[in-house]
């Protein structure tokens, strides 16, 4: 038999009248539970709440695809609440000792309310922390998936140009190999000066910067360099030929080297040229590599503002921009990027790098619903005091049913494992806390995105 004291000693029950204590306990009914057995399940109705008076129980369950464990000790209160909205129990509970609780039928709850409303105070307070709680968890789940994407596509964009680079740091050796065979050839000859002047003023203009011929040109260039090359005797050059014809080496230009020295010597000046043709194009692969390399490294910084002051005044245009380079490998594979940016700087004062959270999550549900293939458009602009920023797509649209509920926490169209619904969320609460706000329309083909944030200094 539940005594009045022991209630008393559950903090939510603290100080309640004797009358009300013993109404509750004769509506509930006492469980004794052996260590192991189970008081609810997940995905049953959730029709009970459980007031916990001896022992130790634990909840396990899945929330947001994340498994949770939590303890619950004498004292604590659990199950479903008074104006919860819980229609079955998120988690399991069982008991880990030998227990006791008590349990209160949810079926009651309207006489709760009315018999003892600073219970019922309590309990409403109980459920706001568990919601704080359990928003927290979906939230961080959310970064965390969202970090996911971010991290794999840029992976993937930085293994692209270190896979080229090092590639081409395989290859330039291969290629420094044959110039110092080449060289030690010609070094054996007997050239005049004339010659050697030739040879060096030929090899210096075959690697300077050129503009490559088009696909077409580059195969008429291979075929008469290859046949030029097989006139003189040459029949095992053609990937010479090759390389000279991407450089857009003209057949005469080579011909002049024949001109002025006997088959062997011309042939060694040739593979000689030929490789520091292409050490020149390995170069500049490393070099676009690199840079691309730095360029990547230069957007997550700036993107995650690291090493920068947590509220400083950001340029607009700039952190859409470095969105859109973290958010490349989702742009490249259809969508076409429509800029009309104001050509003045557009200066915001912005919390790190939670403004390009808002660019991010917003462009994102954009190529999610042009699947990946359409027209991203992406306006920026001053009115009055604020600036204005509007993200569109030509995607098929949102209903309009959906429309009044795209900024409710939890609420997505997406798939189960594919979205938790905080993304626009997380955008209103944090265009709010930049004292903005955010305004959507949109019909099939035309979706727009507004963002209003005040300019420093503009009133609010």
């Amino acid at each position: 038999m539940v005594e009045k004291s022991e209630l008393l000693r559950v903090p939510a029950f603290a100080d309640l009248p004797d009358d009300q204590i013993s109404w509750f306990i004769s509506q509930s009914q006492e469980l004794h539970l052996k260590a192991g057995d189970t008081y609810a399940r997940q995905g049953d109705p959730a029709d009970s709440m459980f007031v916990i008076l001896e022992g130790r129980l634990q909840g396990r369950g899945e929330v947001a695809g994340e498994a949770v464990i939590f303890d619950l000790e004498p004292g604590d209160v659990t199950g479903v609440l008074p104006f919860s909205r819980m229609k079955r129990f998120t988690v399991s509970g069982r008991a880990e000792t030998d227990s006791r609780a008590l349990r209160f039928p949810a079926s009651l709850f309207p006489d709760l309310i009315q018999k003892m409303p600073v219970l019922t105070q309590r309990l409403v307070g109980l459920m706001s922390d568990r919601i704080r709680e359990t928003t927290r968890r979906e939230q961080q789940q959310d970064r965390l998936a969202s970090l996911g994407k971010l991290s794999a596509g840029l992976a993937h964009e930085l293994n692209n140009p270190a896979s080229a680079a090092k590639r081409a740091a395989g290859q330039l050796r291969h290629m420094l190999k044959k110039i110092r065979d080449a060289s030690l050839d010609l070094g054996k000859r007997d050239l005049s000066p004339v010659q050697k002047s030739e040879i060096e003023k030929l090899e210096a203009s075959f690697t300077q910067d050129i503009v490559p011929p088009d696909p077409l040109t580059m195969s008429d260039l291979e075929e008469q360099i290859d046949s030029l090359l097989r006139s003189h005797g040459q029949n095992d050059l053609w990937l010479l030929a090759a390389g000279l014809a991407r450089r857009n080496i003209k057949p005469q230009v080579v011909e002049s080297l024949f001109a002025i020295l006997d088959a062997g010597t011309a042939r060694a000046a040739l593979v000689r040229i030929a490789a520091s043709v292409e050490v020149a194009s390995l170069l500049h692969e490393i070099e676009s590599s690199t840079s691309r390399i730095s360029d990547l490294v230069g957007a997550i910084k700036e993107y995650t503002h690291m090493d920068q002051a947590p509220v400083q005044n950001v340029d607009v245009v700039k952190s859409l921009e470095t969105t859109l380079t973290i958010l490349n490998h989702k742009l490249k594979q259809g969508v076409v990027v429509q800029r009309d940016y104001q050509p003045v700087p557009l200066l915001v004062n912005s919390f790190g790098s939670e403004l390009n959270q808002v660019w991010t999550n917003i462009i994102d549900n954009a190529i999610d619903a042009m699947h990946g293939k359409g027209e991203l458009r992406i306006r920026t602009y001053r009115d009055d005091g604020c600036v204005v920023v509007e993200i569109g797509d030509n995607g098929p649209g949102i209903p309009d049913e959906v429309q009044p509920h795209i900024f409710e926490p939890f609420f997505t169209t997406k798939g189960v494992g594919e979205g938790t619904g905080l993304g626009l969320d997380t955008v209103q609460r944090i265009v709010k806390k930049h004292r903005g706000n955010i305004q959507v329309s949109s019909k099939p083909g035309d979706t727009r995105f507004q963002v209003w944030l005040p300019l420093p200094g503009a009133p609010t």
